[in-house]
C-alpha cells in the first residue's frame, strides 16, 4: 500500500511538472502547433457561442463589386475617393477611417482634391508595417523592457506627406493564427527608433476624445481601462457573417441615396470588399471576410468595451488549470481504478469544457489548447500504466486462481470469491459422500521405487478428480491413496445423491480400467474400495492459518465404513440403501446390483441395508459370492 501512494505521489508530481512546462513553453513562442488547434477550437466555441448583434456605433462604407463596375477601374481614383469623404464629413461623424493604403501617387488633381477634402474633419489614414519575415513577433529583449514584445517591423509604409498632414495614421496590419484566421489585433507596432498605435486605437482614441494611456496588459483611454493579451494585442470575437456590422455600399453615394443616420455621429470606416482585392480573412461564420470588417470589429470592441477578456488574471487562470487539471484526473484515476474512476474523470473533463465554453461566451477567452496538450498525455500515460499493471495483476491472481483450483473445487472456490464467509461457522445440511480407496497399496510401497510409485499415485488421483468434476463432486482431500468426494457443497441440490452414485460407478470402472492396464507385476497386487452414502452432514472450516473445507458426521463415517464392509464381502462397491432411494436407483445399464445385505459398520450401533454393484463383466473375485448375499 505504502509503495503505491509512493507512485501516485510521483505521477502527481511529474504531472504536474509536465502541465507547467507545456504551459511555460507556449507562453515563450514555442509549441506553435498549439496556435492551429487552439484557432480551431475558438472558431468552435464561436459558432456554438453564435452571431450577436454588435453595438450600433460602426457604419462601413464598402468599396465594393457595385462601385467598381461603375467606374471601371479599382483601385478608387482619388477623385472619387475624395467625393466619398466629402459626402460623409458634411453628415458630421465622429471620426472617418480610411482603411486604404495611401502610400503611391496618383493624378496631381485627384491627389489635391483628396488632400484638401482630408482636411475638412476628423480624418485617420492606414499605414502598413513591413516585416523581414512572416513571423510578427520577436524575441524579447531585455535593453527593450516591457515594449520587447511588440511585433518588430523593418519599416512602416505611411501614407502620402499631403494626406497624412490632414490627418492621424494608425498601422492596420492584424495578427492572424495558423489558421489564417485573426484571433487579435495588435495595438502597439515598433521598429528599431520608432513606435506606432494600430490604426483601430487611433480610431477609437480619436472617436472617444479621450487621452490615451498604455500599461502593461491594459491600455486606458480617459477612464476606460482596455485590456490587452501580454504583447499588447487585442483579442477579437466576432459577431457573426460579413455586413454583421452595418455596412453600405459607397454607390449609395454616388446614386444620391446614402442615409444620413447611418452616417451622423457614428464612426465611419471606408474599405475595400471588391472580390479580388485580396484584403479577406476566413473567420468562423465566414470563408471570406473583408480585411474593413474585422478592423471595424476591433475598434467596435475597443469604443464599446464588448471585447473578449484575455488579460493576466485569466493567463494565471489558464497555468493553473495547465497545472490542477491534469493532476485531478490522474489522481481520479488513481483513487478509483475502475469504470467508477473513468467515469469520474470524464465528468471532470466534460465539467472543465463546459466551464470554458461557458466563460466564453460571456467574454473570457482560456486558452483550451494548452490545457488539452497539458492534461491529455500525462492521463493517457497514467491510464495505460494503469491499464497494463491491471492487466498484470488479472494474470497474476488467475494463475493463483488456478493454483487454488488445484487445491479447491472450482464451484466452492467461486462461492468463497463471492462470500468470503462461506462455511465460517458451520452448517448442517444434507449432502452425499463417496469414499475410494487402493487396497494392497501399502504393502507395493515396500517393493518398488519410490518415483514409480509417485507416478503410480499421480495417475490414480488424477482419474479421481476427472471422474469427480465429471459429476460435480468436490474432492475435500487425497488421503494417501484414497480421496473423499463430497456432493452438496456449495450448497445441497436435489440431484446430489444421484451425481454421487453415478461417481461411485464411474469410479469402480474406471479404477477397473487402469489397473487392468499396469503392468501384471503391479495389477496383481492392486485393487480398490468403493463406499457411497447420503444423509446429514456438518460442513465447516478446519484450521487456523491454514484452513480447508471438509465434512464430518455419521453419514460421512458410514461411508467411510462401507469400503470395509465391500472388502469384506468380496465386493469393490458398496451402496448405502438410503443412497439408492435418494438417487431413485431404478437400475444401471451394463452393471449387476447385488444385495441387500443388513451390515453392521465398525463404530456405530445398529445396521445398515447394503447393496454391491459390479459390472455385468466385471472381475470381482467374489462376484458369485456377492450375488448371493441377501
Amino acid at each position: 500500500m505504502r509503495s503505491r501512494r509512493v507512485q501516485i505521489l510521483v505521477a502527481l508530481v511529474l504531472t504536474a511538472l509536465w502541465g507547467a512546462g507545456i504551459y511555460a513553453a507556449h507562453a515563450n513562442g514555442r509549441l506553435r502547433f498549439l496556435d492551429r488547434l487552439e484557432a480551431t477550437l475558438t472558431d468552435w466555441r464561436t459558432q456554438i457561442r453564435g452571431v450577436q448583434r454588435p453595438p450600433d456605433l460602426v457604419t462601413i462604407v464598402a468599396i465594393d463589386d457595385t462601385v467598381v463596375k461603375r467606374g471601371g477601374s479599382y483601385p478608387l481614383p482619388r477623385a472619387d475617393l475624395a467625393r466619398v469623404v466629402d459626402t460623409i464629413v458634411q453628415f458630421k461623424p465622429k471620426v472617418v477611417a480610411i482603411d486604404l493604403l495611401l502610400v503611391d501617387r496618383s493624378a496631381a488633381i485627384g491627389d489635391a482634391t483628396l488632400a484638401n477634402t482630408l482636411a475638412t474633419g476628423p480624418m485617420v489614414l492606414a499605414a502598413a508595417a513591413i516585416f523581414p519575415s512572416d513571423s510578427e513577433t520577436v524575441t524579447p529583449g531585455s535593453e527593450d523592457g516591457p515594449l520587447a514584445v511588440l511585433p518588430q517591423a523593418e519599416r512602416f509604409l505611411q501614407p502620402l506627406p499631403a494626406f497624412a498632414d490632414h490627418a492621424e495614421v494608425g498601422v492596420v496590419n492584424v495578427a492572424t493564427g495558423q489558421s489564417g484566421s485573426p484571433l487579435s489585433v495588435p495595438m502597439l507596432f515598433r521598429t528599431r527608433d520608432k513606435v506606432e498605435l494600430s490604426f483601430p486605437l487611433r480610431v477609437a482614441a480619436r472617436a472617444l476624445d479621450e487621452p490615451l494611456t498604455v500599461a502593461p496588459d491594459h491600455l486606458r483611454l480617459g477612464e476606460r481601462v482596455v485590456p490587452t493579451d501580454s504583447d499588447f494585442a487585442l483579442p477579437i470575437t466576432y459577431y457573426g457573417p460579413r455586413r454583421t456590422i452595418r455596412t453600405v455600399s459607397a454607390q449609395s453615394i454616388f446614386d444620391g441615396t446614402l442615409d444620413r443616420a447611418a452616417i451622423e455621429n457614428r464612426i465611419v470606416v471606408i474599405g475595400a470588399s471588391v472580390a479580388g482585392g485580396g484584403d479577406f480573412f476566413p473567420t468562423p461564420f465566414d470563408s471570406l471576410m473583408p480585411g474593413v470588417e474585422v478592423i471595424s470589429t476591433a475598434i467596435t470592441h475597443l469604443v464599446a468595451g464588448d471585447g473578449i477578456l484575455r488579460d493576466r488574471r485569466v493567463r494565471i487562470t489558464e497555468a493553473l488549470t495547465a497545472i490542477l487539471l491534469p493532476m485531478l484526473l490522474v489522481g481520479l484515476l488513481a483513487w478509483r481504478r475502475s469504470a467508477l474512476g473513468i467515469m469520474a474523470a470524464a465528468a471532470v473533463m466534460m465539467a472543465w469544457a463546459g466551464l470554458n465554453l461557458l466563460a466564453f461566451t460571456h467574454g473570457v477567452w482560456l486558452n483550451a489548447a494548452t490545457t488539452l496538450a497539458a492534461a491529455v498525455p500525462p492521463v493517457a500515460v497514467f491510464a495505460g500504466v494503469q491499464l497494463w499493471a491491471g492487466s498484470r495483476r488479472t494474470q497474476y491472481f488467475a494463475a493463483k486462481s488456478r493454483s487454488l483450483a488445484q487445491f479447491q473445487a472450482p464451484a466452492v472456490q467461486e462461492w468463497l470469491a463471492r462470500d468470503p464467509d462461506f462455511l465460517s461457522r458451520p452448517v448442517r445440511q444434507d449432502a452425499a459422500v463417496v469414499f475410494i480407496d487402493l487396497s494392497g497399496f501399502t504393502g507395493l510401497s515396500e517393493r518398488i521405487d519410490p518415483d514409480e510409485l509417485r507416478d503410480l499415485l499421480k495417475a490414480f488421483h488424477a482419474l479421481i478428480d476427472k471422474t469427480a468434476v465429471d459429476c460435480g463432486g468436490m474432492i475435500t482431500g487425497f488421503l494417501g491413496d484414497g480421496a473423499m468426494i463430497l456432493f452438496g457443497l456449495p450448497r445441497a441440490m436435489p440431484d446430489d445423491a444421484t451425481r454421487a452414485l453415478t461417481c461411485a460407478i464411474e469410479l469402480h470402472r474406471g479404477a477397473e480400467r487402469w489397473i487392468a492396464s499396469l503392468p501384471p507385476a503391479i495389477a496383481g497386487q492392486l485393487g480398490f474400495k468403493i463406499g457411497a452414502h447420503c444423509g446429514e452432514i456438518v460442513a465447516s472450516r478446519l484450521g487456523e492459518s491454514h484452513q480447508h473445507i471438509t465434512a464430518t458426521g455419521d453419514t460421512v463415517n458410514v461411508a467411510s465404513r462401507l469400503m470395509e464392509v465391500a472388502a469384506q464381502h468380496g465386493a469393490r462397491l458398496a451402496l448405502s440403501d438410503t443412497l439408492l432411494e435418494a438417487a431413485g436407483f431404478q437400475g444401471a445399464p451394463g452393471g449387476v446390483l447385488s444385495g441387500p445385505l443388513l451390515a453392521r459398520v465398525r463404530g456405530r450401533s445398529g445396521v445398515v441395508t447394503v447393496w454391491f454393484w459390479r459390472d455385468r463383466d466385471g472381475t470381482d473375485q467374489d462376484a458369485a459370492k456377492a450375488e448371493m448375499i441377501g
